[in-house]
C-alpha cells in the first residue's frame, strides 16, 4: 500500500488476544443486553397496525423540528407545503436509518468471522444479535416508506462512503464508534420529533417500536467504545480522536439539513441549496442551534468525557 495515502486509522494496533479488552462489569452490562434481546425482539409483521394505514394529513414530526422553522423559508411556505416538507424529512430520517442499517449485518458478522476465537460469549452473541435486529429495521423503515409513498434519499457519498467502505479493514472498536455515532445522533433526532401528541399514530409507534431495540444497540456501542480508550494506547487514542472530531462536526450539520431535499419536494425549495452560505444559514439558525444543543446533549457529554469532541 502507498504509504502517503494511509488512513490513519490503519495504524490503531488490535491486540492479539481479546480485541476488545473490556472489564468484567462492561461484559456484565452486555450479557444482560444479550438476554434483553432474547426476551423481546420485534417482527415485521406484528410491530405495528399496518393495516391501519399512514395518514399523510397528519403530520409525521412536530413542526418546530422542522429543519428550517424559525427561518423566513419556512414562513414562505403554506400549510400544505410545510406538511409535505416535514413528510420528505422524514424519509430522510427514515432513508438515513435503511441505508446504515442494511449496513452495519455485514460489517459485525465480519467481526465474528474475524475475531470468533478471540471473543467472549456475551460478545459473540451479542455481535449475531445486532445485525439480525438491524435486518428486521430495514424491512420496517422499507415497508413503511412503501406505504407512505415516499422515495428514498441517497445513500452517503464521498468521504463518509469511503470510510464505510474502510470500516472491515480497521480496529473493530472504530467501525462501532463510527455506526454508533450515526445510529445514536439519528435515533436522538427520530425521538425528539415524533413522540408529541398530534404525530401521525403509525410513524409515531415504528420510532418508538425502533428505540426499545435501539437503546440497547447504543449501550453496547458505549460500552465497546469506552472500552477501547480505557485499554488502547495515547497514540491509538490520539489518532482515533484527531480523526474522528471533524467527521463528527461535518455529520452533525448534515444531519440538520441536507440540501438534497428540494430535489424531492412537488414546490421549488424556499432557498437556493446550491448557495453555501444559504445551507449554512438554515443548519445554524436559532430554532436549530437550540434543537442540537437539547437533543444531542447525552451524546455530545459522553463525546467530551472520551476526548473526542471538544
Amino acid at each position: 500500500m502507498n504509504t502517503a495515502t494511509r488512513n490513519p486509522l490503519e495504524a490503531v494496533a488490535i491486540n492479539a488476544g481479546d480485541p476488545f479488552c473490556l472489564s468484567k462489569q462492561k461484559h456484565e452490562n452486555i450479557r444482560k443486553l444479550v438476554q434483553a434481546s432474547h426476551r423481546s425482539f420485534m417482527d415485521v409483521d406484528g410491530v405495528l397496525p399496518w393495516q391501519d394505514g399512514i395518514d399523510l394529513s397528519l403530520p409525521p414530526k412536530s413542526d418546530n423540528t422542522s429543519w428550517i422553522y424559525g427561518t423566513p423559508y419556512w414562513d414562505a411556505l403554506g400549510e400544505s407545503e410545510r406538511r409535505e416538507l416535514l413528510w420528505k424529512e422524514t424519509a430522510r430520517d427514515v432513508s438515513m436509518f435503511i441505508w446504515l442499517e442494511q449496513t452495519l449485518p455485514p460489517l459485525y458478522v465480519g467481526y465474528v468471522n474475524t475475531y470468533h476465537e478471540r471473543l467472549s460469549p456475551e460478545i459473540y452473541e451479542y455481535l449475531m444479535i445486532f445485525p439480525k435486529e438491524e435486518v428486521i429495521h430495514t424491512l420496517m423503515f422499507r415497508r413503511y416508506m412503501k406505504l407512505a409513498g415516499l422515495n428514498l434519499f441517497a445513500p452517503p457519498s464521498g468521504p463518509y462512503a469511503a470510510l464505510l467502505a474502510k470500516l472491515p479493514t480497521l480496529h473493530p472498536a472504530i467501525g462501532i464508534l463510527w455506526t454508533l455515532t450515526i445510529e445514536w445522533a439519528a435515533e436522538l433526532v427520530a425521538m425528539s420529533s415524533t413522540q408529541d401528541e398530534g404525530i401521525e399514530p403509525l410513524t409515531r409507534k415504528m420510532f418508538h417500536a425502533h428505540h426499545v431495540e435501539e437503546i440497547r444497540h447504543i449501550t453496547f456501542g458505549r460500552r465497546i467504545v469506552e472500552g477501547f480508550f480505557n485499554s488502547a494506547s495515547h497514540e491509538d487514542q490520539a489518532i482515533v480522536r484527531e480523526q474522528f472530531r471533524p467527521v463528527l462536526n461535518n455529520f452533525i450539520g448534515l444531519l440538520t439539513f441536507n440540501p438534497e431535499i428540494a430535489a424531492h419536494l412537488s414546490f421549488p425549495f424556499p432557498a437556493n441549496v446550491n448557495d453555501p452560505d444559504v445551507v449554512r444559514s438554515i443548519r445554524t439558525s436559532p430554532n436549530n442551534a437550540m434543537l442540537n444543543a437539547r437533543r444531542f446533549t447525552e451524546q455530545r457529554d459522553w463525546f467530551v468525557e472520551l476526548g473526542l469532541s471538544q
